[in-house]
């Protein structure tokens, strides 16, 4: 099991990287920082990063072909990879409908997209050309391969991804989406040359842990309260959640009252799409995720109240893994 941390650039990125360096210490494998137009750009995050670390690998997680076109992403990625020693990893998926609305974009054939988007950024870094003659000429990777993730939802993407990348940041957390997740990307794994055994299974999950139960159940809500708010019907009825509770959050979250809807979470709807609790309680999930075929578990928001004090607590739940 692979230990992975995925944070957010937005806040100051002396933060970030005193975050990126405990987790380098704890012994955290993998660190995702996400690529959003209106946060600190990732990639000048993650260059800095590198010079800052020495072993944890890292990537943006993750990016899209339509903010980016398929060339930056790649010249970004190979120019991460000579900084960071060979330590670049990239994670690219097809962003969300509102955001593309935002920034006046046309959000078409999203798997199509996003498969064709790998397929060129895997070309390209590996020093060959694609349509029209783009190449990279002056950048200079030191992986014979950069590992490419997909992230991966839906029915479609999930099977994409096995077929394509060489693994899926998968949007879940909890077993019963799994369950159904890597049969689809196994699927597509049969289409592609990568074996099931070198393929990461990357849960991308959110995740709240503390001493205290009730803390790490207050700490969640909010972001569970979000993403039952973007969570389509078939997801909620997979895990008992009347759509009028969700319609309800919904209504608070458009209104802006977040603490009107973090009371109504449930701690049901805390388990649905959070991997919350004490470190026992944590440890127990994981297992749980590793045996349904999981072998890479990120550590997503809000982590904690308090946040160096929860990846300290992840601490001893890494080391029993290895």
């Amino acid at each position: 099991m692979k230990f992975s941390l995925e944070l957010l650039p937005n806040e100051p990125i002396k933060d970030i990287l005193e975050l990126i360096k405990l987790a380098e210490n704890i012994g955290f494998e993998n660190v995702w920082i996400t690529d959003h137009y209106n946060n600190r750009d990732v990639f000048e995050v993650l260059s800095i990063a590198a010079y800052e670390t020495s072993t944890i690998k890292m990537g943006s997680g993750v990016s899209n072909p339509y903010v980016r076109n398929p060339v930056t992403i790649a010249a970004a990625s190979t120019t991460l990879d000579e900084i960071s020693n060979g330590r670049a990893l990239l994670g690219v998926g097809p962003g969300d409908k509102a955001t593309m609305e935002t920034l006046n974009l046309k959000w078409n054939k999203p798997v199509k997209t996003v498969k064709e988007a790998i397929q060129s950024i895997r070309l390209l870094t590996n020093g060959g050309k694609i349509e029209h003659g783009a190449c990279l000429n002056g950048t200079s990777k030191i992986q014979d391969s950069i590992p490419i993730y997909m992230a991966a939802q839906g029915p479609k993407m999930l099977e994409a991804s096995g077929e394509v990348a060489d693994g899926t940041l998968i949007n879940a957390s909890n077993p019963k989406d799994f369950e159904i997740a890597i049969p689809l990307i196994n699927k597509g794994l049969s289409k592609s040359s990568i074996s099931q055994s070198k393929f990461n299974y990357a849960a991308y999950t959110s995740c709240s842990i503390d001493n205290n139960i009730q803390q790490a159940y207050s700490q969640s809500k909010i972001v569970v309260a979000f993403i039952i708010g973007g969570a389509p019907d078939i997801v909620l009825n997979r895990h008992n959640i009347q759509i009028e509770a969700a319609h309800k959050i919904r209504s608070c979250l458009g209104k802006y009252d977040f603490k009107g809807a973090s009371n109504l979470i449930t701690e049901d709807m805390i388990h649905a799409f959070c991997v919350c609790g004490t470190p026992e309680d944590i440890t127990n999930k994981i297992e749980l995720l590793q045996n349904i075929g999981v072998n890479e578990f990120v550590v997503g928001s809000p982590i904690g109240k308090d946040r160096i004090k929860s990846l300290k607590l992840l601490k001893d739940i890494i080391n029993s893994f290895n």
